[in-house]
């Protein structure tokens, strides 16, 4: 498990603190209904409808709001269901369905350490140490403990030359490359490490020993590596799956930031989410993969739409939903304190004036797919009042006693692993 900055702090576990084309063979247009049925009245439309006329007594502006209602194939109710509204961090549900297209729910980012020139018996590299990101966007003091005591493992106790960083190698949520090289510096050698290291290891296993890489040059940023450098290590990070879970569970911007970059960029996270989901290109528009800025823009049916998607892509794979976003009642992170129903899987955001909620919502009648997308300026309201209008719909068609076992979550090896290569 792992750690990160305390800007984005929300709750400590053991080990960690955080905040923050699929092959299916379902078709794409399955996924997402028709225009005609985008304003087609289900049989919950009255309940949208009084949901409605409560923002609206309140003087949040009907055309500022989107909800959209589907149990497989059939709308259930919406109100501006095709809209393009702002998303806030809705917008990772994009990034999720993009990085699980391009990678595979399995995929480990790898890390590689290369060393130019060569280590005596005396635990002396005399050279450079080389690392070469793969766009890890979660490795962080944990993950640079266990480097440090690989590299000691096999003899390395001193570097004469410099740290250097080549590629996207990101450390506690920081793309600046230069930034990275300096965080890991610290963590590779215990004499070195701030307060906030220091806490991190408390909470690692008894025994665990203190690595001890001193570094004596200094911390600089390359274009590439030379041809010479070896192998001394490869570092692989927890699989994807694990990675959006703990992304979602805690709204990460930064995560969602890199894993967006990963896949090419925001143009094609929406690129690659429309067509695995069916969307048209007027529903769906991004700027980011996090959310940031109203310039993300996702209707309310386009975010089922993708909901589904990535639920048919897991479940092919032996997944659920429940594996790569909360489980309400069960997960930590931003939903944990919410009044939302006790069964439920959803993402949720907030920007100023901006809230939204979307998810799947298990009853007794068959799962309900939802998305409330509200703009309005008291969020802790609008908040409180999307909890409300589900409980309803939960209750109106029954609420199971647990959660089904379809959405229950899968067990996963979400730990790091390391490969190590021969001494030098």
């Amino acid at each position: 498990m792992k750690s990160a900055p305390q800007r984005y702090c929300q709750r400590q576990r053991p080990g960690w603190r955080l905040v923050a084309i699929w092959g299916g063979t379902l078709s794409a247009a399955f996924l997402l209904l028709s225009s005609a049925q985008a304003t087609a009245q289900g049989s919950l439309q009255p309940q949208v409808e009084t949901y409605l006329a409560q923002l609206s007594g309140r003087g949040f502006a009907s055309t500022a709001q989107g909800v959209w209602l589907q149990r497989g194939d059939e709308v259930l109710g919406q109100h501006q269901g095709s809209k393009a509204l702002p998303a806030a961090s809705l917008t990772k549900v994009a990034t999720t369905l993009a990085a699980l297209q391009q990678f595979g729910p399995h995929h480990r980012f790898v890390t590689t350490y290369l060393a130019t020139g060569s280590l005596g018996t005396d635990g002396v590299l005399q050279g450079d140490l080389w690392v070469l990101g793969g766009e890890d966007p979660f490795f962080v003091w944990e993950e640079a403990f266990a480097v440090g005591n690989a590299l000691n493992a096999q003899g390395i106790r001193q570097v004469r030359g410099d740290l250097v960083v080549v590629g996207r190698f990101y450390m506690n949520f920081s793309r600046d490359g230069a930034r990275s090289g300096s965080l890991l510096r610290q963590g590779l050698d215990a004499r070195l490490w701030p307060p906030e290291a220091q806490a991190q290891f408390q909470t690692l296993p008894p025994g665990t020993p203190r690595p001890q890489v001193e570094i004596l040059g200094s911390v600089r940023v390359a274009q590439q590596i030379p041809s010479e450098a070896q192998v001394l290590l490869r570092h692989e990070s927890p699989p994807l799956i694990h990675l959006l879970k703990l992304m979602n569970l805690y709204s990460n911007n930064a995560m969602a930031e890199m894993l967006a970059e990963a896949v090419g960029g925001a143009a094609q996270v929406a690129q690659i989410a429309r067509a695995a989901a069916g969307i048209p290109a007027e529903e769906l528009h991004l700027i980011n993969g996090s959310g940031l800025g109203v310039e993300n823009r996702i209707s309310p049916r386009a975010n089922v739409a993708m909901l589904r998607a990535t639920q048919a892509l897991l479940e092919e794979r032996g997944l659920s939903l429940a594996d790569a976003f909360a489980v309400v009642g069960q997960d930590v992170g931003v939903l944990e304190r919410r009044l939302l129903p006790g069964i439920l899987i959803a993402k949720s955001g907030t920007l100023s004036g901006v809230s939204t909620l979307a998810g799947v919502l298990p009853t007794e009648r068959g799962d309900i797919w939802f998305a409330v997308m509200n703009g309005g300026a008291n969020l802790a309201d609008l908040r409180t009042w999307q909890g409300e209008f589900l409980s309803r719909l939960q209750s109106r068609w029954g609420s199971p006693a647990a959660l089904p076992e379809r959405w229950l979550p899968r067990p996963l090896d979400t730990r790091s692993r390391r490969e190590s290569s021969p001494r030098l």
